[in-house]
């Protein structure tokens, strides 16, 4: 396989916005297939994708396809910013929080601290459930049905990517976020 091609075609299905949001970097010596450093929001215009092509090739051209989509809209989910209840409340605790730390308040901010703990912690998890790993496989499957994939032919390829993945990595899919995404996706094939 050549890398600066499988790179092209990579870019080719992504969605512009996607193209516009990563770089595809080759990392032969990483033990994971594909892995993404953690995107922190002010490094939003260069995030890296590190793919070890020599485990890479050994998926098939439609797994791959759909598990660089997937990537793509996981990165855009993280990006989009929703504000809700949860947020605001965090946002003022931080702001509080300064405050507190400006008027040398000990029990505010302890107080406060605590709060943006419990926050911080409830808007990581959040980030992190299975409805949201089960919605972002939803927009992949869109996706690549607007890419000439059926509904049904890119679950199978996103399902066979997942398990061969596991398999070449040697980690196990018995956790239940994957249980269920994989369930999920074995419903769509018909």
């Amino acid at each position: 396989m050549n890398i600066n091609s499988e790179i092209s075609r990579l870019l080719d299905v992504m969605p512009a916005s996607g193209r516009m949001l990563v770089k595809i970097v080759s990392k032969s010596g990483q033990s994971e297939v594909i892995k993404i450093p953690f995107p922190f929001l002010w490094n939003r215009n260069n995030r890296l994708i590190y793919i070890n092509f020599g485990l890479w090739c050994q998926l098939a051209e439609g797994q791959r396809d759909l598990l660089i989509l997937r990537i793509i809209f996981h990165l855009t989910d993280i990006y989009s910013f929703k504000l809700n209840l949860s947020q605001i409340i965090l946002l003022f605790g931080v702001l509080e929080l300064f405050v507190k730390a400006i008027q040398q308040d000990t029990l505010g901010v302890s107080v406060f601290g605590i709060l943006i703990i419990i926050f911080m912690r409830q808007f990581w998890y959040g980030n992190r459930s299975i409805q949201k790993e089960i919605d972002i496989d939803k927009d992949t499957i869109k996706a690549s049905v607007k890419r000439g994939y059926t509904q049904s032919n890119a679950a199978k390829n996103l399902l066979e990517g997942i398990e061969n993945i596991a398999k070449l990595e040697g980690h196990s899919l018995l956790e239940s976020k994957y249980l269920i995404r994989l369930e999920y996706l074995q419903s769509l094939i018909h």
